[in-house]
């Protein structure tokens, strides 16, 4: 394995992944090819995301075809491998007591669309472009917990409950796994009052900015470190316009995105 694949995908991140990997279908006896090796598949995908370069543009020299790396990149979408491979890092973080509980952050972003396709919309600071809408949530260090997307022209406050539901259940340094933050920071956007009493009666504390009375000139005090979540998000180009037609497929992207921002954490 060169340099720049150690790099993409490290030991200590591939034997996370490994363990998660769906079980190779069995071939009758001398049928087919081969099967292409995991890790060089997964590392091909993680260029990728990080490269933002087509499908059509991967390098030969990770030893995949494209046709077999975009089918996999499909079937582990299908399969939920990218939702495992996150959940598997953040209880890592838990398990440390990196995360830290007692305050979560929520925020979307806004992202063009150049194919169109499902969950798309007519983007209102874009002109009406079509574009998507992706939404983070993240605990008080800015450490992305869950993430989903929608289409360009839905209001922010609908991700707010699908959001707070999706928060998995992560293992804890000390005494059973946790899903569920001590409060929920937030801008005017899901200040709306069905919001608010739908989160005291989970028993998350909103902190969630009130209209006409706090400044949107500037992130928040505590709010700030989900527009800095969303910004390492967006570090990875495959991420910065959505190429995908299909959501599920770009969701999958954004997933792995947030897995891999936190596994940074863990190398911290």
């Amino acid at each position: 394995m060169d340099e720049l694949s150690r790099r993409l995908v490290p030991d200590e991140l591939w034997a996370l992944v490994e363990p998660l990997i769906p079980a190779r279908k069995t071939r009758p006896q001398g049928g087919g090819m081969s099967r292409v090796d995991d890790r060089a598949v997964f590392t091909a995908i993680v260029f990728v995301l990080t490269s933002g370069c087509a499908w059509r543009h991967l390098p030969p020299s990770f030893g995949v075809t494209v046709p077999t790396a975009h089918r996999r990149f499909s079937e582990c979408a299908t399969a939920g491998l990218w939702r495992e491979v996150h959940r598997a890092v953040l209880d890592e973080l838990g398990s440390k007591g990196v995360i830290d509980w007692s305050r979560a952050v929520l925020d979307g972003a806004s992202v063009r669309a150049n194919k169109g396709g499902g969950l798309t919309g007519p983007n209102p600071v874009d002109r009406g472009e079509p574009g998507s809408k992706i939404h983070a949530l993240s605990d008080r260090n800015g450490l992305p917990l869950t993430v989903a997307i929608s289409a360009a022209n839905t209001h922010d406050s609908h991700a707010l409950k699908p959001l707070v539901n999706a928060i998995p259940a992560i293992r804890s340094h000390r005494g059973p796994r946790r899903r569920k933050p001590a409060k929920l920071h937030a801008d005017k956007a899901y200040d709306i009052p069905a919001r608010r009493d739908w989160l005291r009666h989970r028993r998350i504390i909103p902190r969630i900015a009130r209209k006409g009375i706090e400044s949107s000139d500037k992130p928040g005090k505590h709010r700030w470190v989900i527009e800095r979540a969303i910004a390492w998000l967006f570090g990875y180009r495959r991420l910065a316009i959505r190429y995908e037609r299909k959501p599920s497929h770009y969701l999958a992207f954004l997933t792995l995105g947030a897995a891999i921002t936190c596994y940074k954490k863990l190398t911290k």
